[in-house]
């Protein structure tokens, strides 16, 4: 007998026939006498459906009500859930969030897990249920409902089997693991048995959408055994995320290849060449609350220098507007360019720690079809450039071949 919580998405619970094949996987599991926490989304495209509706009402809803609000999308999915396993003759409840008493800090439609209060759910194992609780929620110190933001169910699923001490998380997906890279840039790309905390991070971190990177965290944070598998297909092993120093993990100098095009550059040009200035350029951007990503600052020629970084697509006009109203008169920078018809290319390995020449291997394929490497980051197992839009998929598919992902270890 193991202990599972299974974690499944809106896509996998996005109609009355895919609940009840849900409840079907679920009660098999069950029949082997396995103990099953169930965690759900809200099913396909309900939060969208919501928040559009509170959009019409207030042009930014209150975060308080939205919240309020958004839950009950991931409460319907629970009930419905809890029918379809009753159907089947198999003992279920369900509850939400502040029911099981998943405690959050206040930040509504981000909030953080801070605790969960675990003798509700055990209590209802040991009588033979299988537990079903809404994912993406919990309820602060004040009793409101919170909800973690997009993708929450997965941290709610990792959260509970660490708080549970499961025997694994089970991520059930519209993907049966973890790939070399997109099987839709890549048609040869490979699903991988196994891949490290710190590569599915990295991955994670990079563009690859299948895990929300904050579940990851929380997984690594509390040695909690991921597993991704795909809620349609009834067999296959899926794609554990694990550790390198206790696993036998495959011997891959590059695990995969991930890639984002949400990104735009900015270059502040002719900016004094002293201390501080990248906190002077960077902290107004910061107080606005967008992320940078990647930043390069050239040599500095008669005490000047240029200054480049990279934030998400979206925050770019807000970013080139804040430089030039509020930075730009400020440092006496001679003029802000930019463009956000960029993509970020990213190799990935553990394997990279070991083996020299990877960076400059990676440079030398991309040169060799005549892609321009714009900007350049690296950390120990990753090596990241921004070429430009129209390259990515290219970029993708010749290191991809370049580095033999597509053959099986």
């Amino acid at each position: 007998m193991a202990f599972y919580v299974q974690k499944y998405g809106g896509t996998s619970v996005g109609s009355a026939e895919r609940i009840k094949n849900v409840a079907r996987r679920v009660a098999r599991f069950h029949a082997d006498n396995h103990q099953i926490v169930v965690v759900v989304s809200a099913m396909s495209g309900e939060t969208n459906r919501l928040i559009a509706l509170a959009k019409e009402i207030q042009n930014n809803p209150d975060p308080r009500e939205l919240d309020v609000m958004v839950s009950t999308g991931e409460q319907v999915s629970i009930a419905l859930l809890a029918m379809a396993l009753k159907a089947l003759n198999v003992k279920a409840k369900s509850y939400t969030g502040p029911q099981v008493k998943i405690l959050t800090d206040s930040a509504h439609t981000k909030a953080r897990i801070l605790n969960i209060d675990a003798d509700k759910i055990l209590a209802d194992l040991n009588d033979g249920y299988v537990v079903i609780v809404a994912g993406f929620q919990g309820m602060d110190q004040y009793g409101s409902i919170t909800t973690l933001g997009r993708g929450g169910s997965d941290t709610t699923g990792v959260a509970l089997a660490a708080a549970l001490h499961a025997d694994e998380c089970q991520i059930y997906t519209d993907v049966d693991g973890i790939y070399t890279t997109d099987p839709r840039v890549v048609p040869e790309a490979r699903r991988l048995n196994s891949i490290t905390f710190e590569e599915m991070l990295e991955m994670a971190s990079l563009g690859s959408k299948v895990l929300q990177i904050r579940s990851v965290e929380f997984a690594g944070k509390y040695k909690v055994k991921l597993r991704v598998l795909s809620s349609f297909e009834d067999e296959g092993p899926g794609t554990l995320i694990t550790f390198e120093e206790n696993e036998n993990m495959e011997q891959a100098v590059i695990s995969g290849i991930a890639f984002n095009k949400d990104e735009a550059k900015i270059t502040v040009l002719g900016v004094p060449d002293h201390p501080g200035i990248a906190y002077q350029i960077l902290g107004p951007v910061a107080d606005a609350g967008i992320d940078v990503d990647m930043i390069i600052q050239n040599v500095g020629h008669d005490d000047l220098t240029d200054f480049s970084f990279t934030v998400h697509r979206n925050d770019f006009d807000n970013t080139i507007r804040i430089i030039k109203e509020k930075i730009q008169p400020h440092i006496g920078a001679r003029d802000v360019i930019g463009g956000d018809k960029i993509a970020k290319v990213s190799i990935v390995g553990v394997g990279m720690r070991s083996h020299a020449g990877i960076a400059s291997k990676m440079f030398r394929i991309l040169a060799e079809e005549g892609i321009n490497i714009q900007m350049i980051t690296t950390s120990e197992i990753k090596v990241s450039v921004v070429v430009d839009e129209k390259y990515m998929e290219l970029a993708v598919r010749v290191l991809h071949k370049a580095f033999d992902l597509e053959q099986a270890l």
